[in-house]
């Protein structure tokens, strides 16, 4: 279509040149004479030339529809890699070729300037760690839907593992992103698959139980939180990013199984290894010697409520767990198995700033609640609730700044460690993105009795994150 009509105005311009000269000869005679032919070509050659620039606008409108269409169609895989926290970090999307490989790494500098165990003990004060991701999304690659395969090695260097045990000795920990000096532990390696036309997920493997999925644009199974739930660009104190009543295992041999029938309700089961150890293979602890698994159940709904500028979307989970391992009564000594425990954790934006559905900016509220068997476990009550701002100042649009609470009610047998009532967080950051690669978050935390400890002084300690993503 488009070279036919080409050709069709190359052919009338020739025409219109031919008689130009014949109609300038008679022009001589009568230079007020009508020259209908002329009319005429020139007529036809401009609805040609029309007609050309009509069809170049449609398809190029057509090409950049395309475009755009394809550059928002994300594979359930991707968009369950892009909600675990911590992963891929600034990254919108996986690599259209269905691989992706991402290097992360995340510096912690704090110090305790006052209470706690001490002021001046410079262990623990710098901390880092590295990740290295490689994300096969199969659905992309050999084109199997929902299918997809992950794989995490991490390193770190910090010989105290953080400020708690030399200053502060805080229950909940004050730098969750910190770890013990390792060059490369491989700690997640599994296969996700998809099964009725995506209503059920299934990700088995070397896992973290508490990796996530994603439902509703929110992550969820288990203990998933929009705004407290990842130490490399939201809070540093573990009181702040999980929930210390739920005995998740270490990164180890598992299952999970998540059911997403409609947009805004889901339930997932998981289970794994109670005595895993991050750093080993897991089938050791496996399959010798006890047979101890974690059993974890989570449902939820995510809604969106209506607003001024566009909806306000939300998730509210419920959960159960059950502990397979041996436990001491701190009461009488005696053990115990199949300890047991529930939680809640919701998420929920409160406020948006502007009505592009796709823009982020505005504030989120979270809350979070947990309880165990006192008998069995140090902590047997805990809350926490707190706000995240996405945008507080103008023209810094993917800044966050972030306040919370975090109270964990200690048990209270004459066996337990804690002698008073409560540890009790206050934090406060704020991430400033320096370009798409490198993040900076001062922060501030207030420990009221850290550790439960008898006649402990509260701590406040001042920190410095550096997260950079490749």
């Amino acid at each position: 279509m488009l070279k036919r009509s080409i050709i069709i105005v190359i052919a009338l311009c020739t025409v219109q040149a031919v008689f130009a000269g014949a109609s300038q000869a008679g022009a001589k005679q009568d230079s007020r004479a009508a020259d209908p032919l002329g009319d005429g070509v020139r007529a036809v050659s401009q609805a040609a030339a029309g007609s050309v620039e009509a069809v170049a606008a449609v398809a190029g409108g057509a090409a950049q529809a395309v475009a755009d269409a394809a550059n928002q169609i994300g594979t359930t895989f991707e968009r369950d890699v892009l909600a675990g926290p911590g992963r891929f970090v600034n990254r919108e999307a996986l690599s259209e070729s269905g691989l992706t490989i991402g290097f992360s790494g995340t510096m912690v500098y704090q110090q305790n300037t006052r209470g706690g165990m001490s002021t001046h003990n410079k262990a623990g004060r710098f901390t880092g760690v590295y990740d290295v991701e490689l994300a096969a999304d199969l659905e992309r690659l050999l084109g199997w839907e929902g299918a997809g395969f992950y794989v995490v090695g991490e390193g770190a260097w910090s010989k105290n593992g953080g400020i708690d045990g030399p200053s502060v000795g805080s229950t909940f920990g004050t730098n969750t992103a910190a770890g013990t000096r390792r060059s490369m532990d491989v700690l997640e390696a599994w296969f996700e698959g998809s099964l009725f036309d995506g209503d059920v997920r299934v990700r088995i493997g070397k896992i973290d139980i508490g990796g996530g999925f994603e439902v509703g644009g929110r992550p969820v199974a288990f203990d998933g939180n929009m705004y407290a739930n990842d130490e490399t660009t939201q809070f540093l104190n573990g009181g702040l990013v999980n929930n210390p009543t739920i005995p998740m295992p270490d990164f180890g041999l598992g299952a999970v199984v998540l059911y997403n029938p409609v947009d805004w309700w889901y339930g997932a089961a998981g289970i794994a290894d109670a005595q895993a150890d991050g750093r080993e293979t897991g089938f050791n602890t496996a399959f010798t010697d006890e047979d101890f698994f974690f059993y974890i159940f989570e449902t939820g709904i995510t809604p969106e409520f209506d607003s001024q500028k566009g909806p306000l979307g939300g998730a509210y989970r419920v959960g159960l767990w059950v502990d397979g391992q041996d436990k001491a009564r701190f009461s009488n000594g005696r053990n115990y198995r199949d300890d047991m425990g529930v939680y809640v954790s919701c998420d929920q934006m409160l406020a948006k700033e502007n009505a592009d559905a796709e823009d982020t900016q505005g504030l989120g509220g979270f809350f979070r609640w947990g309880y165990a068997n006192s008998d069995l476990n140090a902590v047997g009550n805990f809350w926490s609730f707190g706000f995240q701002y996405q945008g507080l100042v103008d023209g810094r649009d993917d800044d966050l700044a972030g306040v919370g609470i975090a109270q964990g009610i200690f048990s209270d047998h004459v066996g337990s460690e804690q002698t008073d009532d409560s540890e009790t967080v206050y934090e406060v950051y704020y991430n400033a993105a320096v370009n798409e690669w490198l993040s900076l978050s001062p922060s501030v935390q207030y420990i009221a009795d850290p550790g439960g400890a008898d006649g402990g002084k509260d701590a406040v300690i001042l920190g410095l994150r550096a997260q950079m993503t490749f």
